[in-house]
């Protein structure tokens, strides 16, 4: 193990969470996130680090293990890495994991750090034009240069792209061309595509130690399901984009999702028993990270921000961020039951965000540009970076550290980011805002018309009762009266007090009569008519009568009660008195 440096020591107070393990700034190690690994090849118990070696990126490509700070043993590969996981691909004991590596159109299965399978994605449709203009060349029975113009038309037009061989074909000089014939003439056309992103997803169990699919990624904008013990393909989905990146959760045989960051600039949400994506969020910039935190997805983009989602594409905040994003990793600490997002910057620090809120911040030598977290060794909480310049760095977290729930950047306090508990929407809620929406403009006027009629109705109601008197305050200038009326008693008698009031300024009102008429087999009265005394402005004049129940039955009807001039027909008020039950006769 290398002394720490300086620098580093320095961060120690600053970033107290952590203990610094090991530090290596010449390990010679190239590579990025999706090429490195944390898994127990030996079943022991420990541990080890697995890491995809970019090398120079045109040779010393390798697979590299780690155990402790030491290298373990090293593989050669054949191209550059694009991925590698680690897999249970058998219930075989012990349980050791496989290790698949994805290279160009192969992926590479090891087990007990040996060559174990080779699986090739299966080949493209090839041209046929482009087919039958080879076969004339193959034939001579066309020039190099009127070969290039018929492969210049056919991609411009045909919908299935050209091979590698007709496009390395269209880039060479005139003078090159004719050996190039030569040489490739007599094979046959492949086309074959390459993987961009591989992952795991479990079969049909989602315990640590079930057995694993693979899921790839493909340039031709394919993603592939492979079986792990025959590696056949299970299943294959299609998308709108080249997929770069991808995070998988559930069980094939139950349900899954698949999200895929494309190279469009936008993430796909896979579901099972769907070959088409299920959901799209569009983003503003590139993705450069993609992390899947529960039920959200936290995506890193090229404008320096981290953007996190629900699984239906609803965004739910935003972050803004000191630095582009370089990498992205997911910190899970099952046993504390935290969860959080180590982003990797290009100022040479690494970001923990626990939702939107910064909880720890690390200073690094080097931009990073790998992270891993887990269990390394015999140790849980283990953090695992490697550098531009090839340095690898360890650090291990403090069995006391505790990550405040607070946001250390500027801004609204965090109880405004809590999500109200709001009750879902009812389909039947949302068919009806969709019949508004459309049917705005006819529903309005409906509802206008309606009021309109409703208005009519009510005019000429309140005519007619002026007409008629029914009103309780008379519509005459000279006789302005206002009359209300109180019942009394239980049963079967009942006291009836008519309130009448002159309502002119004044002058006093005379000459009046008050008749009575209801149905004489339920209700008789001493007095069904008599004179009313000169009624003086102002003054309110009860005027009483009794009524009597003649029934037994427990039903009641309606008393009118009509004011009248002498010498007039019409009524000058007319007051409908709805009689209560009589309680009397029923209680003797």
């Amino acid at each position: 193990m290398s002394s720490v440096p300086m620098e580093m020591k320095e961060n120690t107070v600053a970033s107290s969470k952590w203990l610094d393990a090991h530090y290596d700034p010449v390990a010679n190690l190239y590579t990025f996130t999706s090429c490195i690994a944390l898994a127990d090849l030996h079943g022991d118990g420990e541990n080890k680090l697995v890491v995809g070696d970019l090398g120079t990126g045109a040779c010393n490509m390798k697979l590299k293990v780690y155990r402790g700070t030491g290298l373990l043993s090293e593989n050669t590969l054949l191209d550059l890495p694009t991925g590698l996981v680690s897999f249970l691909m058998d219930k075989h004991e012990p349980r050791t994991p496989a290790i698949a590596v994805a290279s160009g159109p192969f992926i590479y299965i090891y087990k007990n750090l040996r060559p174990y399978f080779k699986f090739t994605l299966p080949p493209l449709e090839v041209n046929a034009l482009e087919q039958d203009v080879w076969s004339q060349a193959k034939e001579d029975m066309i020039d190099p240069m009127t070969l290039k113009e018929m492969l210049e038309g056919i991609r411009d037009k045909a919908d299935i792209p050209l091979s590698v061989r007709s496009l390395r074909f269209l880039m060479l000089e005139p003078q090159d061309m004719e050996e190039f014939v030569n040489l490739h003439k007599q094979q046959p056309i492949r086309r074959q595509t390459v993987i961009t992103c591989i992952g795991t997803l479990k079969k049909n169990m989602a315990d640590e130690d079930a057995i694993s699919c693979l899921v790839i990624g493909a340039e031709s904008r394919d993603i592939y399901i492979l079986d792990p013990e025959a590696f056949t393909i299970l299943c294959k989905m299609s998308l709108p984009s080249i997929p770069t990146m991808m995070d998988v959760t559930g069980q094939f045989d139950v349900e899954f999702r698949i999200t895929v960051a494309c190279r469009s600039g936008n993430i796909y949400i896979l579901r099972r028993d769907s070959p088409q994506p299920k959901y799209c969020i569009e983003l503003s910039s590139h993705p450069v990270g993609l992390v899947r935190m529960g039920k959200n997805v936290v995506v890193g983009c090229a404008q320096e921000t981290l953007q996190c989602y629900t699984q239906k594409g609803k965004k739910l905040w935003t972050t803004y961020l000191p630095a582009p994003v370089t990498t992205m990793a997911m910190m899970d600490l099952p046993t504390r039951g935290f969860q959080a997002v180590l982003v990797g910057l290009a100022n040479c620090e690494v970001h923990v965000y626990r939702d939107k809120n910064l909880v720890s911040t690390i200073k690094t030598p080097d931009v990073v540009t790998s992270i891993c977290f887990g269990r390394y060794g015999r140790e849980d909480g283990t953090l695992i970076m490697t550098t531009k310049g090839g340095g690898l760095i360890v650090k291990i977290l403090k069995r006391t550290a505790v990550f405040e729930e607070k946001d250390s950047v500027p801004g609204p306090p965090l109880a405004q980011s809590i999500r109200l508990n709001v009750p879902k929407k009812t389909k039947l809620y949302v068919d009806q805002t969709m019949r508004e929406r459309e049917n705005a403009i006819a529903m309005h006027r409906a509802f206008q018309m309606d009021l309109s009629r409703m208005r009519l109705a009510a005019a000429r109601a309140y005519v007619k009762a002026l007409e008629s008197s029914q009103t309780p305050m008379s519509a005459s200038l000279s006789e302005p009266l206002k009359m209300n009326a109180v019942v009394q008693g239980l049963g079967p008698s009942f006291k009836l007090t008519l309130n009448i009031q002159n309502t002119a300024a004044c002058r006093p009102v005379m000459n009046l009569a008050i008749s009575f008429l209801y149905d004489e087999a339920l209700y008789s009265m001493r007095t069904a008519f008599f004179k009313i005394p000169l009624l003086v402005p102002g003054l309110n004049y009860p005027i009483d009568t009794f009524v009597e129940c003649l029934t037994d039955k427990g039903i009641s009807d309606v008393i009118k009660v009509f004011v009248l001039r002498e010498g007039k027909s019409a009524p000058l008020l007319t007051a409908h008195i709805n009689m209560p039950v009589s309680e009397g006769l029923a209680l003797n």
